[in-house]
């Protein structure tokens, strides 16, 4: 096989995978660990794909939104490992502000059901499966609703509201996060949002899958060390969470459970 024809066999096996380890070029393509690391280097620098640590994800494309937890038939265990890890950190009588991105309505099976506490969503969806929990108070934001989507509210209406409101926690996505750049997101009403939200919050927390880390959205929310802590997952860029710690902020890599990978990266 030339190599340019195991180049291509390998990004037809990272399409249909969603990820590839070294360890599964060497065995599949009989080279050695070298060579392998070679080829991730070769198509990284093309363009075509993201190294990891052990391994490599396909790149993530500009507008790219994860499914919605009512969309897809199997949530990818990177999304609801970062989102069970994400409720751990709600406390009894804490005021909440929770996502409304695929991650926020994935922790709805993790939140607390013992202690009292405060969530404020910007999602009717959101608030519909919150309507029947005796020990959370619901407050949902108001403004222009986004249809077909999670009828999210992220207009001026809907900065305004939150603009006075203090939060003790805030559990928030974002499109991208760049250790240079920033958190950044898709829209200019959807960062204005966000950023109010930031700076009314003690704690902010950002719950990014690995395939959010080093991309840049289109607009710029906030510098990353406006975030006290960074959850993500086994996959993400080594390279990339180095230089976030470095800029001061907590780095959380939770575990793969099936397979039982460290989270001490």
């Amino acid at each position: 096989m030339f190599i340019e024809e195991r180049h291509q066999a390998i990004l037809n096996l990272l399409k249909e995978n969603g990820r590839i380890k070294i360890s599964d070029i060497q065995k599949e393509f009989n080279i050695s660990l070298e060579s392998a690391r070679r080829d991730l280097r070769i198509l990284e620098e093309k363009g075509l794909l993201k190294r990891t640590h052990g391994g490599a994800i396909p790149l993530m494309q500009v507008g790219f939104i994860p499914p919605r937890v009512r969309e897809i038939k199997e949530v990818f265990d990177n999304y609801d490992a970062i989102a069970k890890k994400g409720a751990e950190f709600i406390k009894e009588n804490d005021i909440v502000y929770l996502t409304s991105g695929s991650v926020g309505f994935i922790m709805l099976k993790y939140l607390p059901r013992d202690i009292n506490y405060t969530l404020v969503v910007n999602s009717v969806s959101l608030a519909n499966e919150l309507k029947l929990w005796d020990n959370v108070s619901v407050y949902v934001v108001g403004g222009k609703m986004r249809q077909h989507s999670t009828a999210s509210m992220v207009d001026s209406l809907a900065t305004s509201f939150v603009r006075n409101m203090h939060f003790d926690l805030n559990l928030m996505t974002a499109g991208g996060v760049d250790a240079q750049f920033g958190v950044s997101n898709g829209t200019d009403e959807t960062a204005t949002f966000q950023r109010a939200v930031i700076e009314n919050s003690r704690r902010n927390i950002l719950l990014m899958p690995n395939q959010k880390i080093g991309f840049k959205a289109f607009i710029k929310v906030c510098d990353v060390n406006k975030f006290d802590t960074l959850i993500t997952d086994w996959d993400a860029s080594e390279e990339e969470l180095v230089k976030i710690r470095e800029a001061g902020v907590e780095v959380i890599v939770v575990e793969n459970e099936k397979d039982g990978n460290p989270a001490d990266k």
